[in-house]
């Protein structure tokens, strides 16, 4: 088994935690990177070893990485994107790969970054390495299932989504009755809901799924309670989120609330001939 320390680039949300701590029964020792104003402060607690960085400071977080002897490291975590224009405080290393990229969209940034990493020695691995488990399910989840012509939203919606990330801006949709209502752009997908959920009225069907070519090694789709209570906002009908590709966080909590607000979740498999199954 493997006893080397792993690094965690952390970003916000519960996944930080939930890797620090699979990464321990696994036998490793974890030395985190915590991003100020977006990772939990408990995170401290459930790690070997962290410093606190601010969004693009990259070198400061190799070298603590160097420092502690680590070899493999994960990003885990989410990291609110707007705060490129507002919250940045890149150090030289940050700011000379900043100024290489051409297009600063999350997959080329990411991807930028787990290069750097690489070529000092830190080669990043996939974040589910320890938390399969948590990949969203096939079938539906919920009682409540997908009406006839909510199935058409969804075959609808899943085409769409598909293009907008291939062009990497984001990766859900909200439509209604084979209508585009919205596109998950850098204000993140509970923003979308809420703007596509208003303009629906009721109704809305709400598609989420992973990049075309997405890297395993970062910016997964997510989805949890939080989703579901940002739908039951907008009375909102269906989540639909592709299987095996994404991570559900808190699933019988999220089943829960999906029950209760007559919200049907399903996990979509796309098949070799293109078509879909839940």
């Amino acid at each position: 088994m493997e006893t080397s320390p792993i690094g965690l680039i952390a970003g916000g949300g519960q996944f930080p935690l939930l890797f620090a701590r699979a990464a321990h029964r696994q036998g490793r020792a974890v030395v985190a990177a915590a991003h100020v104003n977006e990772s939990d402060p408990a995170l401290e607690s459930e790690v070997d070893r962290l410093c606190w960085v601010r969004l693009g400071q990259l070198g400061k977080i190799i070298k603590h990485f160097r420092k502690n002897g680590v070899q493999e490291a994960v990003f885990a975590g989410a990291i609110t994107k707007t705060r490129i224009f507002k919250d940045i405080l890149p150090d030289f290393k940050g700011l000379s790969l900043w100024n290489k990229i051409d297009i600063h969209q999350d997959d080329a940034i990411l991807r930028a970054v787990a290069l750097t990493l690489e070529q000092e020695g830190i080669r990043v691995l996939a974040s589910t390495i320890y938390l399969q488990h948590l990949l969203f399910p096939s079938g539906v989840l919920t009682r409540s299932k997908p009406t006839v012509d909510e199935s058409e939203d969804i075959r609808f919606g899943w085409n769409i989504a598909r293009e907008v990330g291939r062009l990497d801006i984001g990766q859900c949709v909200v439509v209604r009755e084979r209508t585009v209502l919205a596109v998950e752009a850098i204000e993140g997908t509970d923003a979308a809901i809420r703007r596509g959920g208003e303009l629906a009225h009721r109704g809305a069907v709400v598609v989420k799924l992973k990049k075309p070519g997405q890297d395993f090694r970062f910016d997964l789709p997510a989805t949890g309670s939080a989703t579901i209570a940002t739908m039951a906002e907008v009375r909102g009908r269906v989540l639909a989120v592709e299987a095996g590709q994404s991570l559900l966080f808190d699933s019988e909590k999220m089943t829960a609330a999906a029950d209760r607000a007559g919200i049907s979740v399903v996990g979509v498999r796309e098949e070799d001939d293109g078509s879909l199954t839940w």
